[in-house]
């Protein structure tokens, strides 16, 4: 596959600007003619749903998506998408801020239900940029960036309450005190959802800044379709996983409705639904369990698709559906829940081919469907192969609005607005730095991708900590291009790529930004990280290490 280039269904389209930084591939970040008026934004983040589980994208698929087939034939789909992490917090954090995850706090894991927040303080969000525009913003869904909880003071901690585990905590919180530090302080001005994944306490609903319900329930669980249990943690009476989704959806219908008024004093409105699913618990309704024929997360997927369908159909219904620009896509790649071996058995491969999934640095860890519509302005049925972060909406969003961001923020983001709108001729994101779930790094460019590893960085084979790898490479490149299973390490034989996308990724460590602007101040990434390659390439230059 050529990675530079994007095809629309008949005409070559291309896309983005082309710079340099500190002497390595980066990207301008130009400000060409946007539209006038300001479209309605929807953004729907699905959970750990696999590029190979949407159909349109995979035709081996044996799981039926007609909604997302649908809106896929209405959109540009992004081939080369990919989350900047291949799990939860991470991602949601780089898609917020533009920012790689792993400038913040957070270097390794995700957080739970329980956690301190991660967005720093005083850091623009996407949320905050649109709000300052006119928007009215609204989150309805699964939050994972932690919460400011009032904490009983004599609770015991868990490692739950400082983050970085998905552990879920013990109760210690003062349900009944509002939550001081969640998404209606980053710039959403309403919030309906819960406060991490579906399988981690407190098992309750948030509306704005403080729970709807007290979970009075101090050990509870939620079960899944499978049968398997989730993390004991407060819950409310009568709170049941498969209420979830159908609830937030609901939810999302009706913040549409209210917001899709006629008259020339409408205010433009950005809706970020995050979704639980296909996440575990795996929760389908009584009406889509066995629907798929295949197991439960195939009757997860096909019933996310219909929430999915809702959404569009309100937009549709309330004649908003010309005015809004929608974006649909995952926050990394399927999870080992959804049971590969037997999926994989009845011909169905969630990660359509490409190697590993959720938590990996492979490919099939963090490549995710991306699929973008909006009418008379973007061309449907189109299809891009150039690459594409997550961490680009910030970038794309400010493009929209004609706005320059300023050198503190979006540090890592970069608009995909001029090929959404077949303005330019050449590809702008060259390079994409992507981690796992332990913080292991990779990096792909063109052809290349190395990872700064020896295992996965996650939970497939070979499994860091333990899959005995001695002897072993300590990094691994694979051609893409030619081995896009990422099947052969062919690091000996190029070991001048090697070493000049060590230095790319290095410059970008120590400059505290990927993007042309003033170099910032860099948040260390782990001592062991710095110990296990970082001595390989020569000793940085310029930038503003610490």
């Amino acid at each position: 596959m050529n990675a530079s280039r994007c095809f629309r269904v008949s005409t070559t389209l291309s896309f983005f600007c082309f710079a340099v930084l500190a002497g390595s591939p980066a990207l301008v970040r130009a400000q060409p003619d946007a539209p006038d008026a300001k479209p309605n934004i929807v953004y729907i983040l699905a959970d750990d749903l696999g590029y190979g589980d949407v159909s349109a994208l995979n035709p081996r698929n044996k799981i039926k998506t007609p909604q997302m087939d649908k809106l896929a034939a209405e959109s540009m789909t992004f081939a080369e998408a990919h989350a900047s992490s291949a799990v939860c917090t991470p991602s949601r954090y780089s898609i917020l801020t533009g920012r790689y995850n792993w400038r913040s706090a957070m270097k390794e894991g995700v957080l739970g239900g329980f956690s301190k927040p991660l967005i720093e303080p005083g850091r623009m969000t996407v949320a905050t940029l649109l709000s300052g525009h006119g928007y009215d913003t609204a989150c309805i869904g699964k939050w994972h960036l932690g919460m400011g909880w009032t904490r009983v003071a004599t609770a015991e901690k868990s490692a739950d309450d400082e983050g970085g585990s998905e552990s879920g905590g013990r109760a210690g919180i003062d349900f009944t005190k509002n939550i001081k530090r969640g998404p209606t302080t980053v710039g959403f001005k309403y919030f309906f959802g819960i406060s991490a994944s579906l399988d981690m306490p407190p098992y309750a609903f948030i509306e704005n800044d403080h729970v709807t319900a007290l979970p009075t329930i101090p050990m509870g669980r939620l079960t899944g379709a499978d049968g398997k249990q989730t993390r004991p943690g407060p819950q409310v009476p009568g709170f049941e996983g498969a209420d979830v989704l159908p609830t937030l959806t609901a939810k999302a219908v009706e913040y549409i409705a209210r917001h899709s008024g006629s008259g020339a004093a409408k205010t433009p409105f950005f809706l970020y639904l995050a979704l639980p699913a296909p996440h575990t618990p795996l929760s389908p309704t009584k009406e889509w369990l066995g629907k798929s024929g295949l197991n439960a997360y195939a009757d997860y997927v096909m019933e996310t698709d219909d929430c999915i369908g809702k959404v569009l159909a309100a937009l549709k219904k309330n004649n908003a559906e010309r005015d809004t620009l929608v974006i649909m896509t995952s926050d990394n790649g399927c999870s080992p829940a959804a049971d590969f071996p037997f999926l994989l058995a009845h011909g169905h491969d969630p990660s359509a081919g490409r190697r590993g999934y959720k938590a990996d640095i492979y490919d099939g860890g963090h490549r995710i469907p991306l699929l973008v519509r909006w009418p008379g302005h973007v061309a449907a049925g189109s299809t891009c192969d150039s690459f594409v972060c997550l961490g680009d909406f910030m970038a794309t969003c400010a493009e929209l609005l004609n706005a320059k961001l300023p050198d503190d923020a979006g540090e890592d983001s970069i608009s995909f607005l001029p090929g959404l709108l077949n303005k330019t001729k050449t590809t702008a994101r060259q390079v994409l730095v992507e981690s796992s779930i332990n913080g292991s790094f990779g990096l792909r460019e063109g052809q290349w991708k190395l990872a700064l590893c020896p295992d996965s960085g996650g939970w497939s084979f070979p499994r860091p900590g333990k899959d005995n790898t001695d002897g072993w490479p300590r990094f691994q490149l694979f051609d893409v291009s030619s081995d896009p299973a990422e099947k052969t390490n062919v690091m000996s034989q190029h070991p001048e790529i090697v070493q000049r996308l060590g230095h790319l990724i290095r410059d970008y460590i120590n400059n505290g930004r990927s993007t042309p602007g003033a170099p910032q101040k860099n948040t260390p990434v782990k001592a062991w990280q710095q110990t296990k390659w970082v001595e390989e390439f020569d000793p940085p230059h310029g930038g503003h290490a610490e």
